[in-house]
């Protein structure tokens, strides 16, 4: 924690800074050299197959021999080809091999539309594209006669890895490694390392500029902090990456590990997540909030489905809860807390570590606000979840709770190297090295995105305690204003009433209306077994949504949601719809975020139902 004269700012002393001629497939090459046999990644290809390890040596071979195809196919230092494709071991390969090859990777997620994918290819000049499947093939085939340069469309499950390294082939071998080498050491920190489209919960994505400086800032600094060093870089860490790499949170990560020599292991279709996670057994991994909801309701409705099992869950998460908050107290756990939660890990608490693997200990969340019970719980029950924020632009991480230094309900302090403010109206404000030089192709937006002095603007509001930890109060644009001239920031509303087993999504509405509301939308997944637990018949999500004992049961979430805010801030009227938000119809953006603009225009008339239903 640190004062300038204008601005109180959280500030964690980085001990890394990039050198220029430093960069991301450098940082790979020099690993290799130095530990050529330590296993890198594992890698499996079906469900139920073992784990086969894949060492420093053999990937780096396998993402040279890519480059040297990439070289053979005309690819240019500065080029830039598109990646569309959930997470996978070959997002890895040719991330890469792109650097490798002096040009640069451009992410899209697979669940783009065409338009989508017709932006980003065509503002970011790519000339190639690379995809996962036949679908995605033809979803963007037609795209090579419409934009200028784009000539490839290479399909990973049509062989496009060995393809690549077939066309290497037809090149003098030494002389393409000679070429990769000098374009490896042509490649400056300040050079860009890619592009990465806003996933855009209102208007076009911009394209977020990240430098090779950028990303290794935050991938150098991370391990060399003694209390992240124990997550990410200790002995025999293992991770198991799941979120997509289209994103910068599991991007940053996955470069990371290479860095830090963890294990990194893939999983791309979330349906196999728990099967994949008993298998590779990780001793970190990186979600979002909705996968801890997620793990949190199925553990809660599997013990429910018992008469036994269910009031020995809910007595055991308050002892995980109560054991976890009593940790941040000076005089810590009671002697019969402790006794409770010694009895709690043999009953409840140890059988969810053995669900996610049995070596889970450590867990960053990012990507949005964590509920502080959520936190505790796992807390108690083993699994330290640390939460953390950043933004594409600032390359993840900006802020992080860490061992030994941990606030659950918070964002923690910065990150090593980064320094983070509040602006006088409650904006986080972002410097260092990590924040990104600004948007491509789009002036007005990189000045309109830092102040004057240089801080970059987050679009964020949040507070600070004297500490330097800082805790999130919601988003800048999405501030409610009654009709009586009351600020709301439905973000904490939102986060606690999600919490709930049948609740998927959430919106906060109220803005120039007498009062708030929300928007409620039924988790399909959990509802069956909630039902079942209740005692009631089985019952679609329309009839789930207009009846009286669901209702209740949403009434009384909404009851307990507003007793974390003043009486003029809490929900008074709700509306349960019988759609969900989904990425596939469009009202969630890829990495799961409501797009708020489109919900109330889309909703208009369900918005109006609680203003007119008085």
């Amino acid at each position: 924690m640190m004062t300038t004269e204008d601005r109180q700012v959280s500030y964690t002393e980085g001990k890394h800074k990039v050198r220029e001629d430093q960069n991301i497939a450098k940082m790979l090459r020099d690993r290799t050299e130095q530990n050529p046999n330590k296993v890198a990644v594992e890698t499996k290809t079906a469900l139920g197959e073992a784990w086969v390890p894949v060492t420093y040596r053999q990937f780096e071979d396998t993402v040279r021999a890519i480059a040297r195809g990439f070289i053979a196919l005309g690819i240019q230092p500065g080029d830039r080809v598109a990646i569309m494709s959930p997470t996978r071991y070959e997002w890895n390969l040719f991330d890469f091999a792109l650097w490798y090859a002096g040009a640069c990777g451009i992410p899209i997620y697979e669940t783009s539309s065409r338009s989508q994918a017709e932006w980003i290819l065509s503002d970011s000049g790519c000339r190639a594209i690379i995809v996962e499947n036949a679908a995605l093939r033809d979803t963007v085939a037609p795209l090579l006669n419409s934009i200028d340069g784009l000539n490839e469309v290479f399909v990973i499950d049509e062989d496009a890895v060995d393809k690549i390294i077939a066309k290497g082939e037809e090149l003098d071998i030494t002389e393409a490694d000679r070429i990769i080498d000098e374009r490896i050491g042509g490649i400056k920190a300040d050079d860009l390392a890619t592009i990465i489209y806003t996933s855009g919960t209102t208007g076009r994505p911009k394209g977020t500029l990240l430098t090779h400086r950028n990303l290794l800032h935050v991938v150098y600094n991370g391990p060399a902090d003694p209390d992240l060093q124990e997550i990410v870089a200790g002995d025999n860490t293992r991770t198991l990456l799941f979120l997509p790499m289209a994103h910068v949170f599991a991007r940053f990560i996955s470069i990371l590990t290479f860095e830090t020599g963890t294990v990194i292991g893939h999983s791309p279709d979330t349906k196999n997540l728990v099967a994949d996670m008993q298998s590779f057994k990780p001793t970190f991994v990186l979600a979002v909030p909705r996968v801890f909801e997620k793990v949190y309701n199925a553990a809660d409705a599997k013990a429910n489905s018992s008469k036994v099992k269910g009031p020995i869950f809910r007595r055991f998460a308050k002892v995980a809860i109560a054991y976890s908050r009593a940790l941040q107290t000076p005089q810590g756990p009671s002697p019969w807390l402790k006794a409770q939660h010694s009895l709690g890990d043999k009953l409840v608490y140890s059988t969810l570590k053995e669900l996610l693997g049995g070596e889970l200990k450590h867990s960053i969340s990012g990507g949005g606000p964590l509920g502080e019970r959520l936190g505790h719980f796992f807390r108690g029950a083993g699994i330290t979840i640390y939460e953390g924020y950043g933004l594409t632009e600032t390359s993840a991480p900006t802020t992080v709770n860490r061992p030994g230094h941990l606030k659950v309900g918070t964002i923690g302090h910065a990150y090593p190297g980064c320094l983070v403010s509040i602006d006088d109206d409650g904006e986080i404000l972002v410097k260092g090295d990590h924040v990104t030089p600004g948007y491509y192709n789009n002036e007005e937006a990189t000045k309109a995105a830092f102040t004057e002095d240089g801080w970059f603007r987050t679009g964020d509001l949040g507070s600070m305690d004297d500490e330097g930890y800082v805790t999130i109060t919601g988003r800048k644009k999405e501030i409610i204003v009654t009709a009586g001239g009351k600020n709301v920031a439905p973000a904490i509303l939102e986060d606690r009433l999600r919490g709930h087993p049948i609740v998927s999504q959430v919106v906060v509405v109220g803005d120039n209306r007498p009062f708030i509301g929300a928007l409620i939308t039924l988790d399909a997944d959990m509802l069956p077994g909630w039902l079942s637990n209740k005692g009631l018949e089985p019952m679609s999500i329309d009839e789930a949504a207009r009846n009286p004992q669901v209702i209740a049961a949403l009434d009384r979430a909404v009851t307990r949601a507003n007793d974390a805010v003043s009486r003029a801030e809490s929900i008074r009227k709700f509306n349960v719809l019988t759609t969900d938000f989904t990425v596939d119809n469009d009202y969630l953006t890829p990495s799961l975020k409501v797009k708020r603009h489109k919900v109330l225009t889309d909703f208009s008339k369900e918005i109006d139902w609680i203003y007119d239903n008085k």
